[in-house]
C-alpha cells in the first residue's frame, strides 16, 4: 500500500511468487484496491483456477501463461486473459493490431490440456506435498519452500486461500552451495533440468544461473535467491520414482 501513488492505476500480482513459492493474500490486495479504486490485474498462472479464482474473490482481471499449467504438456506458447465483457473487447481490439494470436493447432492443443487441468493439478499438489515431506527430511536440504508445509512462512495464508491443496511448485536449498546444486543435478537419471514448469513431467532448474542471473549477488540476496536454490515444477509422475531418483542424486552430493 505504501508503493502506491497518485499517479497509480492499477495493482499488478501474482498470487505465489517464482522462485521462493511466497503466497500473497489475494483478499487483503483486493481491499487496498478498492480502497484506493484501483484496478487489481493478477497472475494466476502458478496457482490456476483449480486452486484460486481471482475474478471471484474481487480481480479486475486475470492472466495466464497458457504455456504453462493450462496447456500443461511443454508443446505450447500462450497465454490467454479473463475478465468483464468491456475488459475483454478492449484487449481484443488491441490484440488484432499487434497481432497476438496463435496458429489453429496451437490453440487446439491448449484446449486439449484445459480439459484434464483439474485432474493434472490434484495429481501435481498431492505430489508436491510428498515431494516437500521428503525434502524436509533429508539432511542435504537447508531448507524448503513449499506453502503446504506448516514451516512455511505463509502456510496460515495459503491453508485459507487453497484449504486442503497447495499447487505443484517448490523450492529448497542444499547444503554446500552451487558446487552441490551441480553434483546433484548431475546425478539425476529421471528428472530433466529445464527453466520452464508445470509439465507432466517433473523439471527442476536453478534459478540463480537462470531466470536470475542477470542480478548481482546483493540483489540475489535481498530476494533471498541463494547459490544452493533449486526450484522444482512437480509433474504427475509416480511420485515414488521421483523421490527415488531425488533421493539417490541427495546422497551423492
Amino acid at each position: 500500500e505504501k508503493a502506491i501513488k497518485p499517479n497509480t492505476k492499477v495493482i499488478y500480482m501474482e498470487i505465489m511468487t517464482n522462485p521462493l513459492i511466497r503466497v500473497f493474500d489475494i483478499e487483503e490486495v483486493v481491499k487496498i484496491a478498492k480502497r484506493h479504486g484501483l484496478k487489481l490485474i493478477v497472475d494466476n498462472t502458478f496457482t490456476t483456477p483449480y486452486l484460486i479464482r481471482p475474478l471471484e474473490v474481487g480481480a479486475y482481471a486475470v492472466i495466464h501463461s497458457a504455456t504453462k499449467y493450462i496447456n500443461g504438456h511443454s508443446d505450447v506458447i500462450g497465454g490467454l486473459i479473463a475478465g468483464n465483457k468491456e475488459f475483454i473487447f478492449r484487449t481484443r481490439r488491441i490484440v488484432h493490431n499487434f497481432g497476438g494470436s496463435m496458429s489453429p493447432f496451437d490453440a487446439w492443443l491448449t484446449l486439449r490440456g484445459a480439459k484434464t487441468l483439474f485432474l493434472r493439478m490434484r495429481e501435481h499438489c498431492k505430489n508436491a506435498m510428498r515431494l516437500a515431506e521428503f525434502l524436509e527430511s533429508h539432511p542435504k536440504v537447508k531448507k524448503v519452500f513449499y506453502p503446504g508445509l506448516p514451516s512455511h512462512p505463509d502456510y496460515s495464508i495459503a491453508k485459507k486461500l487453497f484449504k486442503d491443496e497447495f499447487g505443484g511448485m517448490l523450492s529448497f536449498e542444499i547444503d554446500g552451495g552451487e558446487q552441490s546444486v551441480n553434483r546433484f543435478m548431475q546425478e539425476l537419471k529421471l528428472i530433466k533440468f529445464a527453466p520452464s514448469l508445470a509439465g507432466v513431467q517433473t523439471m527442476i532448474t536453478h534459478p540463480k544461473s537462470t531466470s536470475h542471473r542477470a542480478l548481482s549477488k546483493e540483489e540475489l540476496k535481498a530476494l533471498g535467491i541463494s547459490e544452493g536454490l533449486i526450484r522444482v515444477s512437480v509433474g504427475i509422475e509416480e511420485i515414488e520414482d521421483v523421490i527415488r531418483d531425488f533421493k539417490q542424486a541427495l546422497d551423492k552430493v
